[in-house]
C-alpha cells in the first residue's frame, strides 16, 4: 500500500466521510468506482405527499439506493412517480419486502403475491420508472421454531430463498437480502457448509445486519460474512441501526447521533477496504435516521 493511498484513506476521518469512502480508491489506476449507501423504507405512503423531502434527505446524505416496501394501499403511479424523480437524482430504488413468517412454507403465499405485485408493477412501468432491484428482509430466528425445530426451519427458509431468487431472476431483477452477523456461526442441517455461505451463493447481494456502534466492533462482528462473500464473489454492505433499542444502547446510534455514527463508518471503512466484497453501508432506517439526523442540528 503506497503512501498516497494512506493518505487518501485517512481523509475518511474528516468530515467529508462517506463522501470519500463511498469511492473505491485504486492507487495504481487513478479511477474511483461509486460505492453504495442505501436505507430502508418502510413507510411507503410518504412517498405520495413528502417524495421532495424523502429525495432531498438522501441527496443531503449521499444515499445512492432505497428499499423501498411494497405497499398494495399506495397506488402505482406513485411509485412511478416516485422512482422517476429518484432516478433523476441518480437514486435505485428497489422493491422491498418480507417477515421472519417469510421463511415458513405455509407463508409461500405472501412470497407469490409479493412478486406477482412486482411483476405486474414492472410490465405496466416505464422503464425509467420501474424498480432496479428486489431487497428482502426475512429474519427466521425471531420465530419460536428456530429454537424448538431449526433443521426444519432452515430447510423451509432455503425453499424460500431458491423460489425468490428464481422470480427476482426471470424478471430480470438483481435480489439482495438483509443478514444476520452471527449467521456463519450455525451450519446447515446437513453440515455442509455455514447458513450465512449458502445466503451468500443464491442472492446477488447481501447486507450485513452489523447493528453494533462502535468502528472496531461493527467490522469484527461483520468481517465472517465480509470473507465468505469475498470468496463468493458476491456484494456485501454493512448495515447499523439508529433507532431506539431494547437490547442496549451498543446496538444503535441512537444515543451517540449521526455525526458519531458518521465517524465511525469512517473507520469502518478503512478496515472494510481490504474486502473485494465490501460494497457500501445501509442505514437503517430512513425515518428513525432522518429524526437523529435532524436532532443533532
Amino acid at each position: 500500500m503506497n503512501k498516497n493511498y494512506v493518505r487518501l484513506l485517512a481523509l475518511c476521518l474528516s468530515g467529508s466521510l462517506l463522501l470519500l469512502c463511498s469511492l473505491s480508491l485504486h492507487p495504481d489506476t487513478a479511477t474511483a468506482e461509486p460505492r453504495q449507501k442505501a436505507t430502508w423504507f418502510w413507510n411507503t405512503p410518504q412517498i405520495q405527499d413528502s417524495a421532495d423531502d424523502i429525495l432531498n434527505f438522501a441527496a443531503s446524505q449521499g444515499v445512492n439506493v432505497l428499499y423501498l416496501q411494497m405497499n398494495r394501499d399506495v397506488r402505482p403511479e406513485y411509485y412511478r412517480s416516485f422512482i422517476r424523480q429518484a432516478g433523476d437524482q441518480g437514486v435505485e430504488v428497489h422493491v422491498l419486502g418480507g417477515a421472519p413468517k417469510w421463511a415458513l412454507e405455509s407463508e409461500r403465499h405472501r412470497l407469490e403475491t409479493f412478486i406477482q405485485w412486482t411483476a405486474e408493477y414492472q410490465a405496466s412501468a416505464a422503464p425509467n420508472e420501474r424498480f432496479a432491484g428486489i431487497h428482502v428482509d426475512i429474519e427466521p430466528h425471531a420465530l419460536t421454531e428456530w429454537k424448538t425445530n431449526q433443521a426444519s426451519m432452515v430447510k423451509q427458509w432455503q425453499a424460500s430463498v431458491r423460489y425468490l431468487v428464481h422470480e427476482a431472476h426471470t424478471l430480470n431483477l438483481p435480489i439482495g437480502s438483509d443478514m444476520t452477523f452471527w449467521l456463519h456461526g450455525y451450519q446447515l442441517p446437513d453440515q455442509s457448509m455455514s447458513i450465512s455461505r449458502w445466503m451468500i451463493q443464491q442472492f446477488d447481494q447481501v447486507v450485513i445486519m452489523a447493528y453494533r456502534d462502535q468502528a472496531d466492533t461493527i467490522y469484527n462482528v461483520a468481517a465472517a460474512e465480509l470473507k465468505e462473500a469475498d470468496e463468493l464473489g458476491k456484494e456485501a454492505l454493512i448495515a447499523v441501526e439508529t433507532k431506539s433499542s431494547n437490547e442496549g444502547a451498543y446496538i444503535t446510534f441512537f444515543e451517540e447521533g449521526t455525526s458519531y455514527m458518521e465517524e465511525q463508518l469512517s473507520k469502518v471503512c478503512i478496515k472494510a477496504e481490504k474486502h473485494p466484497s465490501f460494497s457500501g453501508f445501509a442505514i437503517h432506517d430512513y425515518n428513525n435516521w432522518k429524526a437523529l439526523h435532524e436532532s443533532d442540528r
